[in-house]
């Protein structure tokens, strides 16, 4: 081994945080992060920038990575190598001006070659109130695709993200990862903005179970023609299903707080398959709402 992948090998063994420290000292941040510069790279000969074809908004902890490699598994697919699948472009905006320049700026970050899409996912835009109005004005043409996970699964499993890079699980951030699963609510603001039918709403557990028909949806609603199941990618799904790490009582709380919104979103988007998200299995039997065990199609005590 080399000097070189020794010096890698050590770098990844550091804790997060101290991988940040690193970074920041030698001027490389991530496109979500405050020193990051929102400058796009010059397109190579032959390319032409845009805006772009599609624009994945959501949602955090939700196999978005994974999805969106399948994605570019897709022959007629572009992504340069070096630029990340998320933008983060639009994060700024919410307390600043957006002109026409910005507009420009935001399309310098889609170059692509002749025949060929391309396009973003950052799962944060979902719950920005700002970005279905900024991503209309700069892209109102593009084909926008929402991954959903069962919210209580997606609260756990974005605390357990916050863990593992060392965040505080304070307040605020408690309360973000709560707001971010009222998914009914926030779909509002974007079908406020974009036609109803440049939407595909996906459910992360189906993506799991029926990988090959769900990308077959994904790439008929890019305008892809279909091909034959995509090669397995490096980044692996969570496979769906509750899970440990939350509180008996947190659960309970959270499948209440969350179950009008639940119900909302499946008189919305009448093909989510509520029996995938046991938490909330309870709203597709019809089953009395007043008490239930997490995770459980059945009642509960409460105090």
């Amino acid at each position: 081994m080399n000097m070189r992948d020794q010096a890698k090998k050590a770098f990844l063994r550091l804790p997060p945080t101290a991988r940040r420290g690193v970074l920041h000292a030698l001027g490389r941040y991530a496109p979500w992060e405050e020193g990051f510069d929102p400058t796009p790279p010059p397109p190579a000969p032959g390319e032409r920038t845009g805006p772009p074809d599609f624009v994945g908004i959501g949602v955090q902890k939700a196999g978005t990575t994974w999805w969106y490699e399948l994605i570019l598994a897709h022959p007629s697919v572009s992504s340069h190598r070096g630029i990340h699948k998320e933008r983060h472009f639009l994060d700024r905006y919410g307390a600043s001006p957006f002109g026409d320049a910005d507009v420009q700026r935001y399309h310098g970050w889609f170059p692509r070659p002749p025949d060929t899409i391309t396009g973003e996912w950052t799962p944060d835009y979902f719950s920005f109130p700002w970005a279905p109005r900024l991503l209309r004005r700069s892209a109102p043409d593009a084909r926008l695709l929402l991954l959903l996970r069962d919210p209580v699964e997606r609260f756990r499993s974005g605390l357990e993200h916050l863990d593992r890079m060392g965040a505080p699980r304070d307040a605020t951030a408690v309360t973000d990862a709560i707001q971010r699963g009222f998914y009914d609510r926030l779909l509002g603001g974007w079908l406020e903005e974009f036609d109803r039918e440049q939407l595909l709403v996906l459910q992360y557990e189906r993506c799991v179970t029926d990988r090959d028909r769900e990308l077959e949806r994904t790439f008929s609603h890019l305008g892809l023609e279909l091909r034959p199941p995509a090669p397995e990618v490096r980044t692996a799904p969570e496979r769906p299903g509750t899970r440990a790490g939350l509180d008996r009582e947190v659960r309970a709380l959270l499948i209440d707080l969350y179950g009008p919104d639940v119900a909302a979103l499946a008189a919305r988007v009448p093909d989510l398959d509520l029996a995938l998200w046991p938490n909330f299995a309870y709203l597709a039997s019809g089953s009395d709402t007043s008490g239930r065990v997490a995770g459980e199609n059945s009642p509960t005590e409460r105090a």
